[in-house]
Parts: structure tokens; sequence; C-alpha cells
């Protein structure tokens, strides 16, 4: 089937009902293999489908996903109830990738990166041999697709990078470990850190050439723009991810409770963990929070797969051995509603992510009115807890200890404190992060190549 035929095919799907013809001109390809994962990344993904069908009504947005059990039905059902986005089913078609299996990271133990890339190949010619659109749009960060893509289907390549494949900060530790083990007159460990370190330098080459071939270039924060343009020889646009502050900043200050809420996807680089073991010191130095009436910690997060089920179980365990059982409770896939109610409750807004890209969890607890606790690196540091109008929006910190201390600190402030850090926060938030403002610059970018 040639490349026009598979236009008309898809055509065909779209207007299948009599009472909905669609004069289609362009097809969009939005690659993103885990579309209804239901974390901050397909937020970014659901945003721009609905900006898209808004403003270019012209445009038909494929979904070139792996999620085989899921029917369109159901995954737009999802997006409705996580993140209360309105699309049009008609504008829509999704192409399944039955290949997804190959880029999953537990199936390469050993040169991870480089094994996950090449194999980001053969899913990305699945996307096109099925359905070859006018631009190719990658909103997961599958770089090495782009030269293949550029090659064989001749198209113009965009990207939404949340978090580059590999950074200067990797190659550091690295390099810090390798200075480690030549002390310690460790032969074994010297070669094999000497040996990772090259890996490491050889794939950053390669995973500059590939990203060199994307003709639109959108990041997420300042961190992730400074390590793209110089991987990528390019310069990024800085377009922050979308949070829906509107109705986040109508839940109000009153009445809040001495809550700490954690939103996250159970995933390892969230580290819950130091989350436990923060919330156990503080029980620990400051004891008086265990008789605080509504003193407790609810992690809300969603379960992808096995593997995040064995990690939540894990976590269940590490509760009962810091002896913290009573002052911990979990939310796993919860709605949209759950999440918001939780945000309304509660007073602290915990985060521990080393490098975080950005961290739109950090942004919709500073939108709901809480104080963000946030780990002292990347995007909560450059971008999001930062002063506003010359205040405080929250605490940073990087160690157990430090996290522990922040938290004291922030559930300790008076009301009064705490409604005018909360208000600053919320409209730094509100002004920088909210949904208009990414779709104004997400728009802005697309404009010359849409109308």
């Amino acid at each position: 089937m040639t490349k026009d035929d598979k236009r008309e095919s898809v055509l065909r799907e779209l207007n299948s009902d009599p009472f909905r013809q669609v004069p289609a001109s362009t097809i969009l390809g939005f690659f993103h293999p885990y579309c209804n994962a239901g974390g901050g990344g397909e937020r970014v993904l659901w945003t721009a489908v609905r900006d898209v069908q808004k403003e270019f009504p012209h445009v038909i947005s494929v979904i070139y996903t792996g999620d085989l059990d899921a029917t369109k039905e159901q995954i737009l059902y999802k997006v409705k109830v996580n993140f209360n986005i309105d699309l049009d089913p008609h504008k829509i078609i999704f192409v399944y990738l039955t290949t997804r299996y190959l880029v999953d990271d537990s199936r390469y133990p050993r040169f991870t990166l480089a094994l996950q890339s090449l194999a980001s190949l053969v899913l990305g010619f699945e996307a096109v041999n099925k359905v070859v659109p006018d631009i190719y749009f990658d909103t997961m960060g599958y770089a090495f697709t782009y030269p293949f893509i550029s090659f064989i289907a001749q198209v113009k390549i965009f990207a939404y990078v949340h978090y580059p494949t590999i950074s200067s900060d990797m190659l550091q530790r690295v390099y810090e470990q390798r200075q480690t083990q030549e002390v310690q007159v460790s032969n074994k460990g010297w070669l094999w850190s000497t040996g990772k370190l090259i890996y490491y330098h050889l794939f950053a080459k390669a995973y500059g050439f590939c990203g060199s071939y994307a003709d639109v270039v959108m990041v997420n924060s300042t961190w992730t723009k400074g390590h793209i343009d110089q991987l990528w020889s390019t310069d990024a646009q800085i377009v922050y991810p979308p949070c829906d502050t509107d109705r986040l900043n109508e839940l109000p200050l009153k009445n809040r409770l001495p809550m700490i809420v954690s939103v996250a996807q159970f995933r390892p680089e969230k580290d819950h963990s130091m989350q436990l073991k923060a919330v156990a010191q503080l029980l620990e130095k400051y004891p008086q929070w265990k008789t605080c009436e509504g003193f407790e910690l609810v992690l809300i997060g969603s379960s992808r797969n096995q593997g995040d089920e064995d990690r939540i179980q894990r976590l269940r365990q590490e509760v009962v051995s810091l002896g913290i059982d009573d002052y911990v409770r979990f939310e796993i896939n919860a709605s949209y509603d759950v999440l918001v109610s939780s945000l309304g409750k509660a007073k602290v807004g915990l985060h521990t992510m080393w490098n975080e890209h950005f961290g739109i969890g950090v942004v919709e607890y500073m939108a709901a009115g809480l104080i963000p606790v946030a780990h002292n690196s990347a995007g909560p540091k450059l971008d999001i807890v930062t002063d506003y109008a010359g205040k405080q929006t929250g605490y940073l910190a990087d160690s157990v200890d430090g996290f522990a201390s922040s938290l004291h600190a922030a559930l300790s402030l008076s009301l009064e404190e705490y409604e005018a850090m909360a208000s600053n926060a919320r409209a730094s938030a509100s002004d920088r992060f909210s949904e208009v403002a990414f779709s104004s610059k997400f728009l802005r970018s697309l404009r010359r190549y849409f109308t």
C-alpha cells in the first residue's frame, strides 16, 4: 500500500459517519507509544491534540500508541477523567503498534540506552509503515527515529522533549565514580567505569546527531533546554507543560489539614522511598506531628504495569518497617476528582526526584494552594519554586534530613504565613504554567506550518 493509499484509508475511517465528514488536508502524527499512561507527559500530549483541533480544523491527529489493550473510547474517557480534557473523536485516529514491547527498559539489563534506542527504530518503522503523516511529532523523546523517519518518509520532524535521554549530569556522575575508584585502586572497577564513560560519550554523540534532524524543537524547562541545545546544536523553544490552574485555583485556602500529598507515577526515579524516610525522620525529630489531627502522607500515582505494582508493594513493606503505617496512605490510579479533592485538603506537596526535567506535579501543588517541598535540582530549582514578586513560593531540599526539616517548616507556618506563601505560589503558577500559557507558545510554533 502506498502513502496515498494509506492516507485514503485513514480518511475513509474518519468519514465512516455520514453526518460528520472531515475535509482533511494535513495528518499530524503524534508518536507517543504510552499515550494511556496518565502522567504529565500524557497531559502535554492531549492538551496539544485539543489545541490542534481548535486552531487547525483541517488537521487530523494520528496517535501512534502501543496500548493494545485499550480502545479509542477507553483512552479518550481516561483523558477526560484524568485531565478534564474534551476531544473530538472524529478528528483522531489511533494507530496501534505491536512492537512496543521492544522499547521496554526491563528487556535490556545491560546497554539499556543503546538497545532501547535501536529498538525504537523498529517501532518508528511500524508507525510510518501503517500511516505516513505529513508531520511526525515525537512527544516521548525517541530521537533515534528522526533520521530514519526523515529518510524513509521525507516528512517534517517536530519534537517536544521532556527529558534528554542522556545529559552531562549523567556523564559527570560516571566520571565521579571513576575518580573514586581510582582513589580506591580498584582496577576492575576503574576499567568498568572507564568503559561506561566511553560508552556514554559515544551514545551522547549519536543522540546529538539524531536530534539534529528535528525541524522544530520544544522543551519543557530551562534545564532541558540547556542540555538539548548543547547536544542537538539547536535553539529549542521553552514551552512549559500545561497545568489545569483554573480549576485548582478555585480550591479554598481555609481549613487545610496538616496533610502532605505526593503526586507522582510509581517509577523508580520519583524516589518515593526518600519521601517515606523523610516522613519517618520528621516524626522522629518532631514527635508532635504524631498526635496532630489530620497529619498523614498521601501517595497519589498511577501504576502502569507489573513492575510498578511490585514497586508499590515494596513501598508498602517499607512503610511498615519504618513504623509509619498509621501515617501513610496510597491512592493508586486515582481519578482526577480524587486528586483535586486531596489537593484541596492538604497543606504541603512533596516532590523528591533528582533532576526532574520540569515537575508538573509541583506546579499543581502551587496552583492548588499547597506549599511545595521539592528537590533542589533541575526544573523545580530553575523554573518553578523560585521567588515570585520578590517573595518565597516554597522550599527546596536534597537529602532526607533536609526534606524532614523543610516539611516541618512548611507545616509549622502560621495561618497568616501559610496563606501569604500559598497565595504567592498560586499566582506564580497561574501566570507562568497555565493551559493558556502553554497553548499560546505551543500554537505559535505550529502556525507557520499549518496555516
